[in-house]
């Protein structure tokens, strides 16, 4: 039974000698194979699997959540550093979310003559439309860090800081931790 199964595969291994170009075939299939399991991998992860990575758009309702994302997400970030340790941040606002609703003037001009104009929020179905959400200030960030005191490792922070959150670096303080 070995001994069929050995002839069979020679015989096999020998017609696929006999294919010219047979590298090619391969590197194609090979190929194909890599793209249809790249593609199966995000289909499988738009259907509900989410990283880290995938956070950034969170629907956040409060300037709290929003400083809980934030001091997460930085803390994530900054503890990456070489030599940055455990660190820890404290995100403080300047004034939380304001909303700008869609509006409607209506002037009048009652019997005495003079215009009267009232301004009213569109509503659909009961609700206000929103216009533009403008994301709460940040005031300061303070960082604790393991390696805090090292210069380089300060300096990546302030820099990734600032790249994430746009804000000056006066405004940023970073201290060593024990």
């Amino acid at each position: 039974m070995m001994g069929d199964f050995k002839q069979k595969f020679r015989a096999l291994y020998e017609k696929i000698k006999k294919i010219k170009h047979i590298e090619i075939y391969l590197a194609v299939g090979l190929a194909v194979l890599l793209a249809i399991i790249y593609f199966a991998s995000l289909n499988v992860k738009q259907e509900g699997e989410t990283t880290e990575t995938d956070n950034v758009s969170i629907n956040i309702s409060s300037s709290q959540e929003y400083v809980d994302s934030l001091e997460n997400k930085l803390e994530s970030v900054l503890s990456r550093i070489k030599g940055a340790g455990e660190v820890d941040v404290i995100v403080t606002l300047e004034k939380g979310f304001e909303y700008i609703y869609v509006t409607d003037e209506e002037t009048r001009t009652t019997t005495d003559g003079t215009s009267v104009t009232t301004l009213s929020v569109v509503m659909v179905d009961g609700e206000p439309i929103l216009q533009e959400e403008i994301y709460p200030i940040i005031s300061g960030i303070v960082v604790v860090a393991d390696g805090g005191g090292d210069v380089s490792v300060r300096l990546d922070m302030i820099s990734i800081i600032q790249t994430i959150t746009n804000i000056d670096n006066s405004k940023i303080n970073i201290y060593k931790g024990e």
